[in-house]
């Protein structure tokens, strides 16, 4: 079987990661939300690659079966975003989250950022064990910098001190 490939994200793969977060978020999860609505996927460069930000894609042959994003805060912080695995490449065995959240904790640890932050839905249990299990620790969304970009659907908030 091929490796999975971490990538940085390029203007090419638009339409692929449209078409991996939509459905989860939609169809998955039952989050009402379009692209339009997301205008950090319309400009994933200026929203996500600048300073010590990045958008990265894990990639099977030409497929995109996963993406992770951090936003670059200031002061050092850092906020992971975009955090989406197909559900076929879910699970240990592929190791493609696991994969995705190692290259951003390399990138943002290279460029001396000392936090990250992220926020989630109660929705995403999977999810929530997958960051406490790789270093996250539960915060209280009133600890959030001022800076951190939250998301309406947003209700659990984690903390990772780098």
């Amino acid at each position: 079987m091929e490796p999975i490939r971490i990538e940085d994200w390029r203007p090419e793969f638009r339409q692929q990661v449209i078409g991996l977060i939509l459905p989860i978020q939609t169809a998955e999860f039952s989050i009402t939300i379009t692209a339009q609505q997301q205008p950090d996927l319309q400009d994933v460069r200026g929203f996500y690659q600048y300073g010590n930000g990045g958008f990265w894609l894990a990639c099977h042959g030409k497929q995109v079966v996963g993406c992770i994003a951090l936003k670059d805060i200031g002061d050092g912080e850092g906020a992971l975003r975009k955090m989406f695995v197909a559900a076929p490449w879910r699970g240990r065995e592929h190791g493609v989250a696991a994969a995705l959240l190692a290259h951003l904790l390399t990138h943002a640890r290279e460029r001396k950022m000392r936090t990250l932050y992220l926020g989630t839905t109660a929705a995403f249990l999977a999810a929530h064990r997958f960051y406490e299990k790789h270093g996250f620790s539960l915060v209280e969304a009133d600890t959030l910098p001022e800076s951190f970009p939250r998301m309406a659907v947003d209700s659990r908030f984690y903390r990772m001190a780098l």
